[in-house]
């Protein structure tokens, strides 16, 4: 039987914990027999979390003879990681063992190491963050999680529950996977990536372009131009161009594209509107033009982003 062990630090995340205990503890193999030995395994004997404490019944020693290990972020990521748990991770990695991560437990995998020069993902809010402190990992923030073989890394809590079902069918096949699925209530596979929870602000500009960004915000739903905007700001195609780069980091068309993608999610969020109506009041020339952007920039469709967000 493939032994699983969970790694407890202190400040563990109780739902990144749980998640992989479920998950692997009621697998179940079409003989009715356990999937997975699965095994909490405590930094030390008493772990310290906020609003709880956990006695692990297992030691970082168990937790370096698994199959697999699995790190469950914690309520500060870029805190000091001890050695003890550094070495043991790295020991089960050496040993063969197959190492993943859920949300900022990428952080115990960079510092152990184990990620330079691999793809891996996090939680978004912590991203940026991991890709400057550990710049040897290739960052992938906008996906639910990466498999790179005997490395894996998930990003939020529900991600890692994307993760563990993954490996479940990698390890059993789907019809074990499906019946996990069946059993966390969950599907056996999400569409889309972390792009649809992120929530980013269309770039600002200083008060010079300002007036120029909210006409044109106002305005998006119009079939507009960079000739449109150049006129409004009173300047050439050219200097507008220039002016929008320096204080968006975006050019006019690639600005007026976010101003409209954003538009959509809020309609899509906030009403009942059809994807049809909301093309043309966000300034996409047809239903089929928001859907195109939409699996481009998010990864889903409308109709997907609105099941999961709506609440008109």
């Amino acid at each position: 039987m493939r032994r699983v062990a969970i790694l407890a630090m202190d400040g563990v995340s109780p739902g990144d914990l749980a998640i992989p205990w479920e998950v692997f503890s009621r697998v179940r193999l079409a003989d009715g027999s356990p999937g997975y030995d699965v095994r909490v395994c405590g930094e030390s004997a008493d772990v310290r979390a906020d609003g709880f404490r956990l006695s692990a019944p297992w030691s970082l020693e168990d937790a370096e003879e698994a199959d697999t290990l699995i790190v469950p972020g914690t309520d500060r990521p870029e805190a000091p990681v001890a050695s003890r748990v550094l070495g043991a991770v790295r020991g089960a990695h050496d040993r063969g063992a197959r190492v993943a991560s859920i949300c900022s437990g990428a952080f115990v995998l960079a510092a152990a190491g184990l990620l330079d020069g691999r793809r891996a993902t996090t939680h978004w809010m912590a991203a940026p963050r991991l890709a400057e402190r550990y710049p040897a990992v290739r960052l992938e923030p906008d996906v639910l999680f990466v498999d790179e073989g005997r490395v894996l890394t998930s990003a939020g809590a529900f991600a890692g529950l994307d993760l563990c079902l993954h490996m479940v069918r990698c390890d059993h096949g789907q019809w074990v996977a499906a019946q996990a699925a069946r059993m966390a209530v969950a599907p056996i596979e999400r569409t889309g990536g972390q792009a649809q929870f992120i929530r980013r602000e269309v770039p600002s500009a200083s008060a010079s372009l300002a007036p120029v960004l909210e006409w044109a915000t106002r305005n998006a739903h119009r079939p507009l131009t960079v000739a449109d905007l150049a006129a409004r700001a009173a300047s050439s195609p050219r200097t507008l161009e220039r002016r929008f780069r320096a204080q968006t980091g975006l050019s006019p068309l690639q600005w007026l594209l976010a101003a409209r993608l954003a538009r959509a999610r809020e309609l899509l969020e906030a009403t009942g509107l059809p994807v049809e109506t909301i093309a043309c009041e966000s300034g996409f020339p047809t239903a089929a033009a928001l859907r195109e952007q939409f699996r481009r920039s998010l990864g889903v469709t409308p109709t997907a982003y609105r099941r999961a967000f709506g609440g008109g």
